[in-house]
C-alpha cells in the first residue's frame, strides 16, 4: 500500500519505507522527559533511632542482626524445604504424607539399602516443628460480644446469643510485618509529593498521596521524627461452601501503608488476616427485624474497635519499631483507607443502603457527586434533624456510630478506598452496561428469534478473536453460568468490537469512554494530565449514557446506582491515597483463598474457625522464617546446589568437576529450505535488504537501492529458526515482577498446541523520538531468525506489514484501525527486522461491520480472513498506556 508525502511531493511503496523517510526528513524530536523533583515531609521524616526511641546521628549505620547460618528448629535447608513443599505448597493430608513415607521406605529396601530413615516419621513432627520457629509469632485471642439490651423469655435467639470474635494482636502484627526483611526497597518511611513538571504533581503509591502528606498528627511536635504508619484494612464476607450448608466467614485483613503497590497486589505477606468476625443469624421471622439489623451493624463496629485497640496508644504516643532496613524508628500509626465493596461500605458508614457513603448526593436521577459526608457533617446533621428526616433526606441510619469515631482523626467516610473490581468491573461493565446493551436489542429487535440471532452473533463475534498472551478465551461467547472477576475483566477486553455493527454509535462511544476511564483509574502511577483526562471521560460517560434512556433501557430507573455514581469520586480518591490498584477488593479476595477457603478445604470439618486460624498461624511462620533465612544469605540456589556446596567443602579438596551441562542448540537448515517451508521465496531479498539497512542505517531510502548493492546471501547458508520469542518490558501496572518488569511471549508456530498455526502481531519501533502509534508499525511474526553473517550474530524477525488506515483513531470505537499491507500486485508486504525493534506484542481483533460470524468460524483464521482490524488497547493496561 503506497504512502506519499505532502511536504515533499514524494510517494513511496510501503508504510515502512514511508514512516523511514519521515524520520529522516521531518522529525521534530520530542524533549527528553523531565526528572521528577521530590519534596519529603519536613516533619514526619522517619529518623532513625536505637531501641529506646532515642534519635542517631544522621548516617549512623544500622545495627548489627544475627548473620550466622542457622536453620533452627529445622536441622538443616533439606528439612526446611521439605516442611514447607508438604506443609504449604503441596498441601499433603496426613494419610498422603504417610502413603509417600511407606513408598520411598520401600524403594530404599528394595534397593538393597538399610531400613529408609525419613525426615519426619510423623505428621505431628512437621507441625510440631513449625510451632517452634521463633519467627512470626502473633497470637490470637478471643473476646465475646452480646445483645446489652433487656432480655426476657420470649426474646428472640439472637438476644441471648453470645458471638464470639477471634483477632491477633494487631500492634504485634504491624511489628513483624514492619520488620520483615523481605520488603527492603519496597519501603516507603516518609510521605513525599512528587512532581514530574511544573505544576504536574505524580501519584502512585499510598505514601505519594495527598492523605498522608497532610496528616494533622505532625503539628505536634512529639512526633517530629517519627515514621508515619497507615493502616490499610481490608473486610469481606466469603462462602466456603454452598453444597454443604452455605458456611459463610467474615475475615479482616491488614496491610501497612508504607509497602509499595505492587507488594501489596502479589501473593506476599504484605497483606494478612488479622480477625474473623462473627456473622450474626436470626429465625426468618426477624431477619427485617429493625432492632435486629441495628445490632448487626453496632457488632461489627464494636468488634472492629476490640480488634484494633492495641494501636490506639501509638495513634497518639510514638512506639518503636524495627524496619525493613535495619533501623530502629519512632512509628505514629493512622488508620488508613478502608478496602470494601459497596455492602461493606453502607456497614462502614453507617449509611441507608442506595446512597453514597462518601457524599451527600440523593440517589435519584443522574445521580451526580455532592457536597462531601464528614464525621463533623454527619454530626450536625444528628444534632439539628430528627431520626426520620436523617433517614430521608441524608441517607443517614443515626443508631450507627461508625468505628473510626472511636479513633483520632479518622473519618471513614474519607478513607473508604475506590474500588476497581466491584465498583468498574463487576457492577458498571458487567452488571450495568453489559445487561443494558443485552437489554436494548432485546427491545428493539424485530422478534425474540431476531434477538437470539444478534446476541448468537455476538458470542460469534467474541469467540472468534484472534489469541493473544493472558487473554482468557470465550469458546461459547458470554454463555456461562457463574461470572467471576476475571471473567468481567477478560470481556471488558474484546466487548467493544464485537457489539460495533450490533449497536448505535453513541451506545459504542458510551462503552468507549467507560473502558477508556476504568484503564486510565487502573494505572499504576497518576500525573495532573492523566487525571484531567479521566474527568473528561467522565464527562463524555455522563453525557454518552443518556442512551440507554433514549433507546427506553432506563427510562424509569434513571442512573440512581451507587456502584456507578462512585466514579465521580475516583479523581478525589487517586489524589488522595494514590493509585487504585493498590487498594481494590480484588486483592482481599484474592487472600481468601490461602487464608480461608483453602484451610477450610483441609480441614475435618469440625470446628473449621479454629483449625483454620491454626492453618493461618504456620503459614506465617513459615513465610517469617523463610523470609528471615533470606536475610541472612542462606536461600541461594536451589536446595540440591545448596547441599552439594555444602558437602564439597567439608569433603577433601579434589581436582577436577564431578559435573557438566550443554545446552542444546535449535537446529539450523540452509536458508532455500526454509523459504520454502515458510512459503517466501524472496527470504534472500529481504534479508540482504535487511543486511543493508543494519550496515547503512542512515540511508533514507534503503528500499530503492539495486538488490546487487546489497550485501550478499548465499541461499546455503544456514539459518535457525525459532517459534517463540519473549519480550520483557517496564509495565507495573500489569501482573509484573520486581522492579515493575513484565514478560510476555509472541508465538510463530504452525501447529499451537498441534491443532492449528498462531502467528502474533506486534508493534514495531520505527521512530523512537515519537508517541504512541505515530511511532510504531504492526507487523505479524511469520518467525524468529537467527543469522551468522561475515561473524556478526544477527537476530531479527520475518514480518508481513500492516498499514494504519488514517491519521486518527476511529471516530466511533476510539481505536486505530490497520489493514494488510499489500503490494499492487495484491501480494502482503514482508520485510525482514531486527528483533530489538520490536516493542511488544499487540492484538488485533477484526472490524466485523455488519457481517455476521459464519457458526464454524475458527479464532485461528481471524487475522486471514477480514480486511480491517483494530489494534485493541484494551487487551492489557500497559498496551493501553504505550496506545491511548
Amino acid at each position: 500500500m503506497g504512502r506519499y508525502c505532502q511536504l515533499c511531493r514524494s510517494s513511496f511503496p510501503t508504510a515502512r519505507s514511508f514512516f523511514t523517510h519521515r524520520r529522516w526528513f521531518h522529525a521534530h524530536p520530542k524533549p527528553p522527559s523531565p526528572k521528577s523533583t521530590f519534596r519529603r515531609h519536613p516533619h514526619l521524616n522517619a529518623r532513625p533511632c536505637n531501641r529506646n526511641g532515642q534519635f542517631l546521628p544522621p548516617n549512623t549505620p544500622a545495627p548489627d542482626q544475627v548473620d550466622d547460618i542457622d536453620w533452627t528448629p529445622f536441622p538443616d535447608r533439606p528439612s526446611f524445604e521439605f516442611v514447607e513443599l508438604t506443609f504449604e505448597n503441596a498441601g499433603l493430608s496426613r494419610d498422603t504424607l504417610k502413603q509417600m513415607f511407606r513408598i520411598l521406605a520401600a524403594k530404599h529396601i528394595a534397593d538393597g539399602h538399610p531400613e529408609y530413615m525419613p525426615i519426619y516419621k510423623k505428621y505431628q513432627e512437621i507441625l510440631d516443628v513449625i510451632d517452634a520457629i521463633p519467627y512470626g509469632e502473633a497470637p490470637w485471642r478471643t473476646f465475646a460480644i452480646r445483645w446489652r439490651g433487656q432480655v426476657t423469655p420470649n426474646s428472640p435467639a439472637w438476644k441471648r446469643e453470645v458471638f464470639l470474635v477471634h483477632t491477633r494482636d494487631t500492634l504485634r502484627v504491624a511489628e513483624i510485618m514492619a520488620a520483615s526483611p523481605d520488603f527492603d526497597g519496597n519501603f516507603d518511611y516518609v510521605p513525599y509529593e512528587e512532581f514530574s513538571g511544573p505544576n504536574c504533581r505524580q501519584v502512585s503509591d499510598l505514601m505519594s498521596g495527598r492523605w498522608a502528606y497532610k496528616q494533622a498528627i505532625s503539628e505536634d511536635p512529639a512526633t517530629h521524627g517519627s515514621m508515619l504508619v497507615p493502616i490499610i484494612l481490608g473486610a469481606d464476607k466469603t462462602t466456603v461452601s454452598v453444597a454443604t450448608g452455605n458456611q459463610e466467614f467474615h475475615p479482616v485483613y491488614m496491610s501497612l501503608g508504607n509497602f509499595h503497590n505492587e507488594v501489596r497486589r502479589a501473593h506476599r505477606d504484605s497483606v494478612i488476616p488479622i480477625a474473623f468476625l462473627a456473622i450474626p443469624t436470626a429465625a426468618h421471622e426477624w431477619e427485617k427485624d429493625d432492632e435486629f439489623r441495628v445490632f448487626k451493624k453496632q457488632l461489627y463496629h464494636a468488634s472492629l474497635v476490640k480488634i484494633l485497640e492495641p494501636l490506639h496508644p501509638a495513634m497518639t504516643t510514638p512506639h518503636v519499631l524495627r524496619c525493613p532496613d535495619g533501623h530502629f524508628r519512632r512509628a505514629i500509626f493512622e488508620l488508613g483507607p478502608f478496602i470494601a465493596d459497596y455492602p461493606e461500605q453502607v456497614y462502614l458508614s453507617g449509611i441507608v443502603s442506595g446512597w453514597c457513603p462518601k457524599c451527600f448526593a440523593i440517589p435519584t436521577g443522574h445521580f451526580t457527586a455532592d457536597d462531601p459526608r464528614t464525621r463533623e457533617a454527619h454530626e450536625r446533621v444528628k444534632a439539628a434533624c430528627n431520626a426520620a428526616s436523617r433517614w430521608d433526606v441524608s441517607g443517614i441510619n443515626a443508631e450507627v456510630k461508625p468505628f473510626t469515631s472511636y479513633f483520632p482523626r479518622a473519618d471513614i467516610h474519607e478513607l473508604l478506598s475506590p474500588d476497581l473490581l466491584h465498583q468498574l468491573i463487576k457492577g458498571c461493565f458487567k452488571d450495568h452496561l453489559v445487561s443494558w446493551v443485552i437489554a436494548y436489542i432485546k427491545q428493539t429487535a424485530p422478534s425474540d428469534r431476531d434477538a437470539s440471532r444478534i446476541i448468537d452473533d455476538i458470542d460469534r463475534r467474541l469467540a472468534a478473536v484472534p489469541p493473544f498472551a493472558g487473554l482468557r478465551r470465550f469458546p461459547q461467547g458470554r454463555n456461562f453460568k457463574q461470572w467471576t472477576g476475571d471473567d468481567s475483566k477478560a470481556l471488558m477486553k474484546v466487548f467493544l468490537p464485537a457489539i460495533t455493527g450490533h449497536v448505535p454509535e453513541k451506545m459504542v462511544k458510551c462503552l468507549a469512554a467507560f473502558l477508556d476511564f476504568c484503564y486510565l483509574a487502573r494505572h499504576n502511577s497518576h500525573d495532573s494530565h492523566s487525571l484531567a483526562a479521566m474527568k473528561d471521560l467522565l464527562t463524555q460517560f455522563e453525557q454518552l449514557r443518556t442512551i440507554f434512556e433514549e433507546v427506553g433501557v432506563r427510562v424509569d430507573e434513571g442512573f440512581a446506582l451507587p456502584r456507578q455514581h462512585a466514579l465521580f469520586h475516583y479523581v478525589r480518591g487517586i489524589q488522595l491515597f494514590g493509585s487504585p490498584n493498590g487498594l481494590c477488593t480484588s486483592i482481599t479476595e484474592s487472600k481468601h483463598i490461602p487464608a480461608v477457603k483453602k484451610p477450610w478445604r483441609e480441614s475435618n470439618r469440625r470446628n473449621p474457625l479454629g483449625q483454620i486460624i491454626m492453618k493461618i498461624t504456620r503459614r506465617n511462620k513459615l513465610a517469617a522464617a523463610r523470609a528471615e533465612f533470606g536475610r541472612r544469605n542462606m536461600l541461594h540456589g536451589n536446595v540440591l546446589s545448596y547441599v552439594r556446596r555444602v558437602m564439597r567443602r567439608q569433603a577433601p579438596h579434589r581436582s577436577g568437576s564431578d559435573s557438566s551441562s550443554s545446552e542444546d542448540s535449535d537446529s539450523s537448515e540452509f536458508i532455500s529450505r526454509v523459504a520454502e517451508d515458510l512459503g517466501e521465496p524472496r527470504l534472500v531479498e529481504h534479508l540482504r535488504r535487511y543486511l543493508h539497512r543494519q550496515y547503512n542505517p542512515d540511508d533514507p531510502d534503503p528500499d530503492a537501492l539495486p538488490i546487487h548493492l546489497c550485501p550478499y546471501v548465499w541461499s546455503g547458508s544456514s539459518i535457525a529458526v525459532y517459534r517463540t520469542a519473549s519480550s520483557t518490558f517496564y509495565a507495573p501496572s500489569e501482573l509484573c515482577g520486581p522492579g515493575g518488569m513484565h514478560r510476555e511471549m509472541i508465538r510463530a508456530t504452525p501447529r499451537w498446541w498441534g491443532a492449528y498455526a498462531r502467528y502474533d502481531t506486534v508493534l514495531v519501533n520505527i521512530d523512537p523520538d515519537r508517541l504512541g502509534l505515530d511511532g510504531m508499525l504492526v507487523a505479524r511474526i511469520r518467525a524468529f531468525l537467527s543469522y551468522l553473517h561475515e561473524g556478526d550474530l544477527q537476530q531479527c524477525a520475518l514480518v508481513e506489514w500492516f498499514a494504519s488506515e488514517g491519521d486518527m483513531p476511529d471516530t466511533v470505537s476510539g481505536m486505530w484501525v490497520v489493514c494488510p499491507e499489500l503490494y499492487d500486485d495484491g501480494e502482503r508486504v514482508v520485510d525482514v527486522i531486527p528483533i530489538s525493534s520490536i516493542v511488544r506484542a499487540c492484538h488485533l481483533v477484526p472490524v466485523y461491520g455488519t457481517t455476521r460470524v459464519p457458526p464454524d468460524f475458527h479464532f485461528a483464521d481471524s487475522l486471514d480472513a477480514f480486511r480491517r482490524y483494530y489494534i485493541n488497547w484494551y487487551v492489557d493496561y500497559h498496551a493501553h498506556e504505550t496506545l491511548f
